[in-house]
């Protein structure tokens, strides 16, 4: 007989989802994970664009409630496919009241689906877009600390935002970089994982009020839900590891998370 799942707690604070892919999730209905969501005190939920063919789609799922957001961005593993229009199009939408950031956007040199120079060159042009559009951004950096670093250098002065580097796995180089430049780090269901003892030092290096929950789903379920597809309504999973890890109580965690998602992609609403 199997071993019964622990439910999913319900807390008081609200929390937001700073990351995750609806247009991507399969298990149920897309009405029945927001129901189940708001369930659990998600308040908001961010859904992130990563490819030409989702940013109309993922502007489409921003109107679905008045609670669900979205970003407009090109991730690395879609490099290859940047064009003029792509351009055009991430710029003609990046201000819409309901896009709240420039992403997915950076650099993946450990499945390397697309050339390196194209990643660092399309990197550049959004973070471009970021700055003349004065958007947050959300980064993905997987394997590629030093040019991160490098990239996001040539633009301290002209980024007037900053952002998150989400789905955080780098090393304390990167984070220490970004912490120093007012970045925040996201925290998904990794934290949970027996053998991301690599992940949790950064969440006691990083300081509480830079860190953002995201769940990245439908990928990374936390513990106790491995196996089954993610979705925001296990966020309260990693809230809870986030404070056992920093050893802060729940609530001043999730107050503060709150507030660090607030300060970076809501600062007027």
């Amino acid at each position: 007989m199997s071993k019964k799942r622990r439910e999913i707690p319900v807390f008081d604070h609200p929390i937001i989802e700073t990351h995750c892919h609806l247009d991507y999730l399969k298990d149920r209905p897309l009405a029945e994970t927001l129901e189940q969501s708001q369930r659990v005190n998600i308040e908001r939920v961010i859904t992130i664009a990563v490819s030409p063919e989702n940013l109309a789609k993922v502007r489409e799922l921003s109107q679905v409630a008045p609670w669900v957001y979205g970003t407009q961005g090109i991730h690395p593993h879609e490099a290859e496919t940047y064009t003029d229009e792509v351009e055009q199009e991430i710029r003609a939408h990046a201000g819409d009241d309901k896009i709240v950031a420039v992403g997915e956007i950076g650099l993946d040199y450990f499945y390397d689906n697309a050339d390196r120079q194209v990643q660092r060159d399309v990197f550049r042009r959004q973070l471009q877009i970021a700055c003349d559009t004065d958007r947050p951004v959300v980064i993905h950096s997987r394997e590629a600390d030093e040019d991160t670093i490098t990239i996001l250098q040539e633009f301290e002065a002209t980024l007037k935002r900053r952002g998150v580097i989400h789905s955080f796995t780098s090393g304390p180089g990167l984070a220490r970089y970004a912490l120093d430049q007012g970045w925040c780090l996201g925290f998904n269901g990794i934290t949970t994982f027996n053998k991301a003892e690599n992940v949790r030092d950064i969440v006691r290096m990083a300081p509480i009020e830079q860190i953002l929950l995201e769940t990245d789903a439908p990928f990374l379920t936390p513990v106790p839900y491995r196996g089954r597809e993610n979705a925001p309504f296990y966020l309260p999973f990693v809230a809870e590891k986030i404070a056992e890890v920093k050893d802060l109580p729940l609530d001043q965690v999730l107050a503060q998370t709150y507030a660090n998602s607030l300060r970076t992609f809501f600062p007027e609403r």
